[in-house]
């Protein structure tokens, strides 16, 4: 257990926090209902209330865990009636003051929200309450759905009571599906694993990019390159036409580029050209819609709170697209990469199923060695929020920029994690996490890796994590039995400035697998000098274009992995063609 000093003085922290509220001597209450015109039903669901000092878009937007973050307060709901009132008061945690009680005095614009849950009758008997994906790739501001109300203004006092009446009289509309083109064709079909699963019928999706003279070769069966990565809402970064001539040009804060909009128009015009010239290889590839209630993507692999999407994909989407796209259906023909979570997916799914792909390329993978879970060793260190010391108290950051300016840390991203939804519901990235690689817990819900509140780790939780979704600890323990499976097959590429403190996972897996023998792992690591998040194995090129070009940079590599090991027989001449 966490030193008891140490754990009374984050104790005292997070209740003098609580206690500073007391400046403000204000009684605050907010009572949140909905109208019957909105809906007859009872509703089950995470009831947010969110305020902000200016109104540059609606509050339910202006939530991060960053710097410029506006104030949001979260409770749980179930069988909430409509016209009936549920009310925030000083009781009710929030980010980034933990009570309503901590608000400075001032003019704010208020808004409230219901995250709705539906009700899951799981295969491993346990009933759980999660917000379904509508469409959106779980963003709980902008799910078809959920109920909210309009923006107003209030005068918070700094002496005496408020009593404000907050009415939700607004539904997010559905989103429409993309319709298909010459080149880009839509799929879904019904998992018989995950409906299984989840006791309801439960759907995957892809978007698929043709290749050229798909109608005009029909003889011809193609290789599948899967581009993993979040929830696509179409396939990204491909364009038959020039941009446009009147798209006014926007600024990227994140790569401090002017007319970045502009740019990704004309890097996914020239793909498109790319895509039809003489000499490149015809394939399939296709972006994967595998929406969780838990998140905008499974992860890729079988896990206890989220079911069997592992092998749902591999063998039942994957199987799907090949027979009605024509693809060669075989193992050597399937190529995986992706960046961030798609970086850890192209990676973990080619581990847990070495035989049936035949190569990754995982660009600025979340971490592939839990003893670098960003900058907690789950295994060694007790507290995920706070370095180990016995005077000082300094909290673990978990985002810099490539100067290491430090934006937000472990505890505060799980802070506002833990207003968004409890139980590892909120839809963010630690939360995901768990619900992917913990044990189911007795509720139904993922165990938690540590306590959300103070930061303890759960070693029996590590553990699980370590032997069953650790990488580089799956590929040392299993090296004899996975070596040759995965020869020439691991490529991994990662700046070393990433934002994530991604890179340290990476020193560890290249540590690993430099020192592979019988057989050598013969891929490659590469990592680019001060690159930020999302650089992919392009040494010449800045991050906001090479992450632009995934569908085109890796071709080479894999023209060169298919020449060297496609197995006798076959085929390599139908799809080759001008």
């Amino acid at each position: 257990m966490f030193k008891p000093a140490l754990l009374l003085g984050i104790l005292f922290i997070f209740l003098s926090g609580c206690q500073s509220a007391s400046e403000n001597s204000s009684n605050i209450n907010f009572n949140v209902s909905f109208s019957d015109n909105i809906s007859s039903q009872a509703q089950d669901g995470r009831l947010l209330l969110m305020l902000s000092t200016n109104d540059d878009a609606e509050p339910r937007f202006q939530i991060n865990s960053g710097l410029n973050t506006q104030l949001i307060f979260g409770m749980n709901v179930d069988g909430m009636a409509p016209n009936s009132e549920q009310s925030f008061d000083a009781k009710n945690f929030g980010f980034p003051y933990s009570s309503l009680s901590e608000v400075p005095p001032g003019e704010y614009w208020v808004q409230a929200l219901l995250h709705v849950y539906e009700t899951f009758n799981l295969s491993t008997g346990h009933t759980v309450k999660l917000p379904m994906d509508n469409g959106e790739g779980q963003k709980w501001n902008r799910s078809p759905g959920n109920i909210y109300s309009k923006p107003f203004k209030v005068t918070i006092p700094e002496n005496g009571d408020l009593e404000i009446a907050v009415v939700m009289d607004q539904v997010i509309p559905p989103i429409e599906e993309p319709e298909d083109t010459e080149w880009i064709k839509h799929i879904k079909i019904r998992s018989e694993k995950l409906s299984e699963f989840w006791g309801r019928d439960m759907h995957l999706g892809a978007h698929v990019l043709l290749p050229k003279g798909f109608q005009d070769h029909p003889e011809a069966k193609y290789p599948l390159m899967i581009f993993h990565g979040h929830f696509p809402d179409d396939f990204g970064g491909f364009r038959t036409v020039p941009p446009d001539p009147n798209l006014e040009p926007d600024y990227s804060d994140r790569f401090k580029v002017k007319g970045y909009n502009i740019i990704q128009q004309q890097e996914a015009y020239d793909f498109y050209k790319r895509w039809n010239e003489p000499d490149f290889p015809r394939f399939l590839i296709i972006e994967i819609q595998h929406p969780t209630p838990y998140y905008d993507d499974s992860y890729a692999v079988n896990s206890a709170s989220q079911g069997p999407y592992g092998d749902a994909i591999t063998h039942e989407l994957i199987p799907h697209i090949e027979k009605e796209f024509r693809g060669l259906g075989e193992g050597w023909a399937r190529f995986l990469y992706g960046g961030s979570t798609g970086g850890w997916e192209a990676l973990a799914v080619q581990v847990k199923y070495p035989e049936e792909y035949n190569g990754c390329f995982a660009a600025c993978p979340d971490p592939i060695d839990f003893s670098a879970y960003v900058l907690t060793n789950i295994y060694e260190d007790e507290n995920a929020y706070y370095y180990k010391s016995e005077h000082k108290t300094l909290e673990v950051p978990a985002h810099r920029d490539y100067l290491g300016q430090i934006q937000s840390t472990v505890k505060d991203e799980n802070y506002l994690e833990l207003v968004l939804g409890d139980k590892s519901r909120s839809g963010q990235q630690w939360d995901i996490w768990e619900a992917t690689y913990s044990p189911q817990g007795k509720e139904g819900y993922p165990e938690r890796i540590w306590d959300k509140m103070t930061g303890i780790i759960n070693p029996e939780v590590a553990n699980y994590w370590k032997e069953n979704y650790d990488l580089r600890h799956i590929l040392e323990r299993d090296w004899d039995k996975l070596g040759e499976k995965l020869k020439g097959k691991i490529n991994i590429y990662c700046g070393d400035m990433d934002n994530y403190y991604l890179n340290n996972a990476v020193y560890k897996m290249e540590e690993f697998l430099e020192n592979t023998s019988d057989p050598y792992y013969g891929g490659e690591v590469l990592y680019g000098d001060r690159a930020e998040h999302c650089w992919n194995g392009d040494p010449e090129e800045p991050n906001h274009i090479s992450r632009l070009r995934y569908n085109s940079m890796y071709v080479p590599k894999i023209m060169k992995r298919i020449a060297e090991s496609a197995p006798p027989g076959a085929d390599l001449n139908s799809w080759i063609y001008p």
